[in-house]
């Protein structure tokens, strides 16, 4: 017989049910109700997980400040990681359920965000100039705080919100109540973080989000968003954020698949999933993807830093994650998690805390980003009786946008431009270039995890790969290769990390140790090299181009603020002559690419998945680089070194 209704009626009677949660998976006709002790933990590597035994064996709510675990920054406001320890778990299907929740009319009063649209309105211009502006990155996810106050006893009012959010919200990855005896969390997450399962590592980047103006979503509408280049690049630049996420947690990094269509009652998101092979620990696959993208920006640690000088307190439990830790019939590890958002916390007081985020790109406008975080809180709200309710949300929606075959071609088609390296499988060894097998590259990673993808492509054509941070480059005599990575910042600037990359450089130049720069590496080596260095007024953040690279036409990525100019091809240095490609469409002559002897910069990502070049660009340069040929560059050809173009 099931506990639910025992527990319901000691909420009723005001006694304490102790910790449990309610959740519904997506695609599941039933509910799991778990009870147990409550633990808390200080580390991700602390929750419980024991060594064997079948089943769900913790739930843990991991606040957002668990991100310090990376060294990264954020406004800690103490917010404990609590593990519900599972004594015991039910399945309850969905009717029972319903049929049991409290069906009260739900009142919540006093709601207000804690920011007016026009201060939130300012800090985006803020981040936009400052921030985006200015190199420090891609993306950034600022947040904001809807607080009400909820009549009656705030865990019935919770359990209430839950049988609203079951019933009227629709497309959820979870819909879920966890009480652990002095705050309730209860939501309806649209994203999964990360899941593992037999081994394999799953994660959802959500990225774009389509508002609806009625109670289905408009056909035309639709179209005309999956066609805006914001909405496009969004996810374009939050793919490959996640990526970064999956090349170091997978062995040999993540497949894309996708995107679809995520419909729900208020709103509609464009998704990808990534999948990837790993034999890691979930703990530890839970530490290094700490957090997504689609709530944090990128690269993950500038933007935690950002956050941290935008945002005014601490973020709780938003943008952290709910994550379901247990062991399969074989014994193995799995795990479970999805994205704390459009989730509200009740306090014992009866406070009611809805914490909302928008997604800040270049093409964002102050005003569009205020509508977004209202239509973001607008499924909770009406859970909470503060919005208009969606209609019912039966298990198939009378409308699938998604079915519809000009909307499947149209998602469909956002993939062309992309890179196949990380949408298809390759054989083992399809890629290996003679001549690489057995020869090691050193990266140094300037702070942009692009250099874990960076890893998988360079092993791919044969290389032995190691990375490792700028503070701690280590020994670079037993390496063939060093590449200098990408990174925010000022490529002029004189903090800690530009000058030690500088003096890495000029370290390898002066040696003539075959070198790669990439991004702010191939900045500050254009700087070493006399090219000044400019900012440029618009960002190339996420910005697909078909380039002139050395006499090849290119297709490729952009992540960049700044930039060098050359008015020449061609120019002398005190450490040979430089070949420089240039943007022919810019009078200033903005420089893409640059190479000498024993030396090269990419200002692109050949790494990124807007880069379908990419894989074909690095095999061009490793020729360059460690054929070590004897023939002047005036002389050197790409097509003379014998390396296939496989663009």
């Amino acid at each position: 017989m099931s506990r639910l209704p025992d527990l319901l009626a000691a909420v009723t009677d005001g006694r304490g049910p102790g910790p449990f949660a309610l959740v519904r998976r997506e695609g599941a006709d039933h509910l799991d109700l778990f009870t147990g002790t409550l633990r808390v933990a200080d580390r991700l590597a602390d929750i419980p997980l024991p060594a064997s035994g079948a089943g769900p064996h913790t739930l843990a709510l991991v606040p957002y400040r668990q991100v310090t675990e990376r060294g990264f920054a954020c406004v800690d406001d103490g917010t404990p990681l609590e593990c519900l320890v599972v004594d015991a778990a039910e399945r309850i299907g969905t009717a029972e359920a319903l049929a049991a929740l409290p069906a009260d009319p739900l009142v919540a009063t006093d709601a207000a965000f804690d920011s007016t649209d026009g201060e939130y309105a300012a800090t985006v211009a803020r981040v936009l100039a400052e921030e985006i502006g200015r190199g420090e990155g891609a993306n950034f996810v600022i947040h904001r705080t809807l607080t009400a106050r909820a009549q009656g006893t705030p865990l019935r009012a919770a359990l209430t919100a839950l049988r609203r959010l079951l019933t009227r919200e629709r497309g959820a990855y979870w819909t879920f109540l966890v009480h652990t005896g002095t705050r309730t969390l209860v939501g309806a997450s649209p994203e999964r973080h990360v899941s593992v399962d037999d081994g394999l590592v799953m994660m959802n980047p959500i990225s774009g989000t389509f508002r609806h103006t009625g109670a289905t979503a408009d056909r035309a509408a639709l179209l005309r968003f999956l066609h805006d280049p914001k909405e496009v690049e969004e996810l374009y630049m939050v793919l490959d954020e996640e990526l970064k996420m999956m090349a170091r947690v997978a062995e040999h990094g993540g497949q894309v698949v996708g995107p679809y269509l995520k419909e729900m009652a208020h709103l509609t998101h464009t998704e990808y999933l990534l999948a990837g092979r790993s034999s890691r620990d979930v703990r530890e696959v839970l530490r290094e993807t700490m957090f997504a993208p689609t709530v944090t920006g990128s690269p993950m640690e500038n933007a935690c830093r950002v956050i941290a000088r935008h945002e005014r307190t601490g973020r709780g439990h938003y943008a952290g994650v709910l994550a379901l830790l247990g062991r399969d019939d074989a014994g193995r590890q799995t795990l479970d998690a999805p994205i704390l958002i459009r989730t509200a916390e009740f306090a014992p007081t009866g406070e009611v805390r809805v914490k909302v985020g928008a997604t800040l790109v270049r093409h964002s406008t102050p005003a569009g980003e205020v509508a977004e975080t209202h239509a973001k809180a607008a499924g909770v709200l009406a859970a909470l009786g503060l919005g208009p309710d969606a209609p019912a949300a039966g298990p198939d929606p009378a409308v699938r946008l998604a079915d519809d075959p000009e909307v499947r071609a149209t998602l469909a088609a956002r993939n062309e431009p992309l890179a196949r390296f990380w949408l298809d499988q390759r054989p083992p060894g399809s890629t290996v270039l003679p001549g690489l097998a057995g020869r090691r590259a050193l990266i140094v990673d300037a702070e942009d995890t692009f250099t874990a993808m960076l890893a998988h492509q360079l092993t791919a054509l044969g290389l032995t790969v190691e990375v490792r941070p700028w503070q701690q480059p280590g020994p670079l005599d037993l390496h063939d290769l060093v590449v200098v990575g990408p990174g925010p910042g000022d490529p002029g600037g004189d903090e800690p990390k530009t000058e030690a990359l500088r003096t890495l450089l000029t370290g390898l130049l002066t040696a003539g140790r075959p070198t790669l720069a990439v991004c702010l590496g191939h900045q500050v080596l254009a700087g070493l090299l006399g090219l000044p260095l400019h900012r440029r007024a618009s960002p190339y953040q996420g910005v697909q181009r078909r380039i002139r690279l050395f006499g090849t036409t290119r297709r490729v990525g952009f992540y960049s603020t700044f930039t060098a100019l050359a008015g020449t091809d061609r120019l002398p240095s005190r450490y040979g002559p430089v070949e420089v490609a240039r943007d022919d469409t810019d009078t200033d002559g903005a420089v893409h690419a640059l190479r000498g002897p024993g030396f090269a910069g990419v200002q692109f990502h050949p790494e990124s998945v807007l880069s379908p070049d990419g894989l074909a660009v690095l095999a061009d340069l490793l020729g360059h680089l460690l054929a070590r040929p004897e023939r002047t560059l005036a002389t050197h050809h790409p097509t003379e070194r014998g390396v296939t173009d496989r663009g």
